[in-house]
């Protein structure tokens, strides 16, 4: 017989209220009705903390001391009391629209440990082979630059940029076969070493250059078949759920290009054209776009996916805020952007001089501090198995990428110290077989 997992007060009213939004009268109420039907369901844990599931189906915790709602994983299993919130100072930020409770299910785990499906892996490197017999003068590589050689074909490059572009976390096996495929066409060695390589998530805007730039040229079919690389390349990273959000995205971007039978006038500007590109795609996919629409609330997705995947862990914001004292911060911007608990742990590291702004650091060119891969991390993680240390990491690299998009931070080219502490413990699990993300 199958064990019946015990009642929850947060599993409860979370299904309470996706049964109200999927109702189509949800669409019919205005904001204020909708915050009025969300206040009155608001729980309270017995130390005080106030929770509200709403928008982007997330759990937010409210922040006592300024009044904002901070997207938090909340603590399943703790006996609750539900209370009547004023609906009149719920923003509408939290409230949900409804289409945002119809996004695209992704995975936060890294792609240490868990391989790429082999399927996937086959596809792409049939389609990288065809595109590098390009010619680079018919292709001229506009983006990218840093990473491959000045005579391979922007049609390789397309490939590469979609691929880093769709990850929710670019961190590889530095054995992974879906990144040696594009060996012989790189510029110099990826960043890492043979254990992981922890790549850049390119702009969007690098993938739009791409295009836009062959369309400048008067060489439209070009700038074409550059877009159907790309979508090509998207439709087969579905097969995986640590890229499909993205890549579902960019195919709603991309296709209406390729169903139009010519281009129109060429784009003087390439931030109009992704402009564009991101008005296409449809409002369920937006938290996907988060990346690039909203910098600071994709942070804060990342460090609600971070917590999330230390939920095996005693004490989940102690954890994560031992990942994030990694993280480099000479302005002191980042305690504004947690929640007050996991401002709380921070602040605790912070005071004993073990945040990324006063332990272990070195000063790159460009002047940031970060903290080297060999420092000890502050907070020793221990998955309980190779499928939760990948979302740890990937949620933790997924973090780290956004704060650098954030702030201009740069992150080191090992990784920082608890991600590395962290790999250190998994890199016996690679090169098994892996179907987990089909």
């Amino acid at each position: 017989m199958t064990a019946v997992p015990p009642w929850d007060a947060f599993t409860a009213t979370e299904a309470e209220v996706r049964a109200m939004v999927a109702d189509p009268r949800w669409r019919g109420l205005s904001v204020p009705d909708r915050a009025h039907v969300l206040a009155a369901r608001i729980l309270v844990t017995p130390d005080g903390d106030r929770w509200l599931f709403g928008a982007h189906a997330r759990w937010h915790l409210h922040d006592p001391a300024d009044g904002r709602w901070h997207p938090a994983p909340p603590p399943r299993g703790t006996r609750v009391r539900r209370v009547t919130h004023a609906a009149a100072v719920l923003p509408g930020a939290v409230v949900p629209p409804g289409h945002d409770f119809h996004a695209e299910p992704g995975s936060t785990q890294s792609f240490v440990g868990p391989d790429v499906p082999e399927r996937l892996t086959e596809q792409l490197r049939v389609l990288v082979r065809g595109c590098g017999r390009k010619s680079e003068l018919d292709y001229p590589l506009s983006a990218f630059g840093e990473i491959f050689a000045t005579d391979v074909p922007s049609t390789v490059a397309a490939v590469w940029g979609t691929i880093m572009w769709c990850a929710y976390a670019p961190a590889f096996d530095g054995n992974e076969r879906l990144i040696t495929v594009f060996g012989e066409y790189l510029r110099r060695s990826l960043p890492g070493d043979e254990w992981v390589r922890w790549l850049q998530a390119p702009p969007l805007l690098d993938l739009v250059t791409l295009v836009a730039e062959r369309m400048r040229a008067g060489r439209p079919r070009a700038a074409l078949r550059l877009a159907a690389v790309m979508a090509d390349t998207a439709q087969i990273l579905l097969l995986d759920t640590r890229f499909r959000p993205r890549a579902l995205a960019l195919l709603t971007m991309v296709e209406p290009l390729l169903r139009r039978p010519r281009f129109g006038d060429p784009y003087e500007d390439d931030a109009a054209m992704r402009r564009e590109w991101l008005e296409r795609c449809p409002a369920r996919l937006s938290r996907a776009l988060l990346v690039e629409s909203d910098p600071g609330a994709h942070f804060s997705h990342t460090v609600y996916d971070l917590v999330d995947a230390l939920s095996f862990t005693p004490e989940p914001r102690r954890a994560a805020a031992a990942f994030l004292a990694d993280l480099s911060d000479s302005k002191g911007a980042l305690p504004g952007r947690l929640d007050h608990r996991l401002r709380m742990a921070y602040e605790e590291l912070r005071h004993a001089g073990l945040t990324g702004t006063s332990a272990a650091e070195t000063t790159q060119p460009e002047g940031f501090p970060v903290r080297t891969s060999e420092a000890a991390p502050v907070f020793e993680v221990e998955p309980p198995d190779r499928g939760s240390a990948a979302a740890v990491l990937g949620a933790a690299y997924a973090m780290g990428l956004a704060w650098g998009r954030l702030t201009g931070a740069k992150l080191p080219e090992r990784g920082l110290a608890g991600q590395s502490a962290l790999v250190r413990k998994i890199v016996h699990e690679r090169d098994d077989h892996h179907t987990g993300h089909m």
